[in-house]
């Protein structure tokens, strides 16, 4: 019970470290929390004019959420922990990602996360959840649209592809994360005042 705990404190210390204003500081760009969304993510990031600095964010949020898995599953075959391990080390990951300890509990919104812990659960998981994210975005070039879809989906993917219960739970849960830390652009959506991004002509 000790080891399990401490690999979820882990998996959220992980999640807490976020590369948004890492990265910001260590290439001298504003603060990603005092301009345009407000949000700690890669897509506020690219709103510094500086696209490799977001690439940078967009990955190491991605990757964090598939250390905090993989972490967990190598101490569920080393100790003998409960195999629904892992899928609780990715909700504890997201969690440290939306709530970070080392910044004030002000993180971003957890998409990037979501989906690295989706591949580390189960790589064709991940992949169909950025695939939904890749057509909505095609069709609507809206950001935050794309994402709630793929949210949506991802426990009705897990369902498909025969992950266990805890498993499809748990990615329940950071669907309904994504949307709590969402519910401003749900508004926005709502009333036609959501922005996107606009076509290259």
């Amino acid at each position: 019970m000790t080891e399990a705990l401490l690999v979820l404190l882990a998996a959220y210390l992980i999640g807490s470290l976020s590369f948004a204003v890492i990265l910001s500081r260590a290439f001298d760009l504003p603060d990603p929390r005092g301009y345009g969304s407000g949000n700690p993510g890669a897509t506020n990031v690219l709103r510094s004019g500086r696209k490799a600095v977001a690439v940078l964010t967009l990955l190491g949020d991605a990757l964090k959420g598939v250390v905090a898995v993989l972490l967990a599953r190598w101490a569920t075959q080393h100790y003998g922990l409960p195999d629904s391990l892992p899928a609780m080390a990715g909700v504890a990951a997201i969690a440290g990602h939306l709530y970070p300890v080392f910044f004030g509990f002000k993180g971003g919104k957890g998409v990037a996360t979501a989906l690295g812990i989706l591949l580390g659960l189960n790589p064709w998981l991940g992949l169909a959840g950025a695939a939904t994210w890749l057509v909505m975005f095609a069709v609507s070039r809206i950001s935050s649209l794309s994402a709630l879809s793929a949210a949506l989906l991802s426990p009705l993917y897990a369902w498909l592809l025969g992950d266990d219960l805890v498993a499809t739970a748990a990615i329940a849960g950071l669907a309904v994360l994504i949307f709590w830390r969402h519910r401003a652009n749900i508004v926005r959506l709502l009333s036609g005042e959501e922005g996107g991004f606009k076509r290259r002509t």
